[in-house]
């Protein structure tokens, strides 16, 4: 029988533990620079200018961890309440769905400022929608949540190729996209805001939505660590059995939980569709839903951790595309292959590296108790 993990602070669990697993997972990726004969330190340079060294770079940084914290959230309150929502995806692409109906039908009436808290609904409630059946599925059929989320994940592409070509998009287009927004329909970039701190943005399509994101997560953390709702949430992730018991009904919670969930993830839209494209187009998730599975197991299921993650990733995309072009040697599949080893590490084997720091810790805490002691005999 394996040995449970020893109870660490949690400034070593969600703080130490996760920074050591990614100085590993570069450090590794450096011996893949070295195999193709290029210079980790280079390599390492190159990204992090590409990814804060300049205004422009900066904002698409920023650009996507707020994908990634959507993302990363939906799947975080997933995690407390015991389940594996894979399906942010689909969520996501849904959720744009409910933020592209509010630009297109009240961006001519309504400025932005009013259309911004509708679009917020509208997308959660999509993207909610769309988790609703899986969460129904887990709390009555006992189906296996892994599984229809990522179908769903499929059936939301599907639906969504069909209601662009067929529906949405505008006669006599062949672009599978709706309209573009009017004014109140797109969401302001950040430009003059960050050029009172002497940056310029250039062409970044940072948005307003980053604070959304921003209070999403503190929105997480009021939820799940200070309200009954969290309380029952986490109850049920640690022990279904002690849930039933205390009366709790495991059927609502979960179908709670995957609403929640999707609707985090179907904020993600609001970013991309209008923050970034002003009309909604195929596939504009990109993988996000996926990310946030890794930012969620990197951030320990805390906003607080699920912050930097995300910020992680964000430069991992953002300063891997200018590392692909300013390193030749290096193609955009080598960094798909250090994004890899990040999730590995952060995921896979988050605990590979648990025991030992757990010793170290020990050691350190247990040797002026000791010191103390003998010194004690000495007298």
């Amino acid at each position: 029988m394996s040995r449970p993990y020893a109870k660490l602070p949690g400034w070593i669990d969600h703080g130490v533990i996760p920074l050591v697993n990614v100085v590993v997972a570069f450090l590794v990726a450096g011996l893949v620079v070295l195999l193709v004969g290029e210079s980790p330190v280079e390599a390492a340079r190159l990204m992090l200018r590409g990814a804060f060294g300049y205004g422009e770079g900066f904002g698409f940084t920023l650009y996507y961890a707020t994908n990634f914290l959507f993302t990363g959230l939906a799947v975080a309150v997933a995690f407390h309440g015991g389940l594996f929502n894979i399906g942010g995806e689909g969520q996501a692409y849904v959720g744009g769905l409910g933020a592209a109906l509010v630009g297109l039908t009240l961006g001519a009436v309504l400025p932005w400022y009013l259309n911004l808290p509708l679009a917020i609904v509208a997308s959660a409630a999509f993207g909610a929608a769309w988790a609703f059946l899986p969460g129904v599925l887990q709390a009555k059929r006992d189906s296996h949540i892994v599984i229809t989320t990522i179908m769903f994940n499929f059936i939301a592409s599907a639906l969504m190729v069909y209601l662009l070509v067929n529906v949405l998009r505008p006669v006599g287009s062949m672009q599978p996209e709706t309209v573009a927004f009017a004014d109140g329909g797109r969401l302001p970039r950040l430009d003059a805001l960050f050029s009172l701190l002497g940056m310029d943005l250039g062409g970044a399509p940072l948005n307003v939505s980053f604070f959304v994101a921003l209070a999403a997560a503190f929105g997480v953390w009021l939820l799940i660590w200070r309200t009954r709702l969290g309380y029952e949430i986490r109850t049920l992730g640690h022990s279904p059995r002690a849930a039933r018991y205390a009366g709790m009904s495991q059927t609502r919670l979960t179908v709670t939980i995957m609403l929640i969930s999707g609707g985090l993830a179907g904020m993600m839209a609001l970013n991309s569709v209008m923050g970034d494209q002003y009309r909604l187009q195929l596939n504009f998730p990109a993988g996000a839903g996926f990310v946030g599975i890794a930012v969620a197991l990197m951030g320990r299921g805390h906003p607080a951790g699920i912050l930097p993650a995300a910020l992680l990733f964000g430069v991992l995309y953002q300063g891997g595309a200018e590392l692909a072009f300013d390193m030749p040697a290096i193609s955009r599949d080598m960094i798909v292959i250090i994004q890899g080893l990040v999730i590995l590490f952060a995921g896979a084997l988050e605990n590979m590296l648990r025991p030992g720091i757990g010793a170290a810790f020990q050691f350190v805490r247990l040797r002026p108790a000791q010191g103390v002691v003998e010194t004690g005999e000495a007298r």
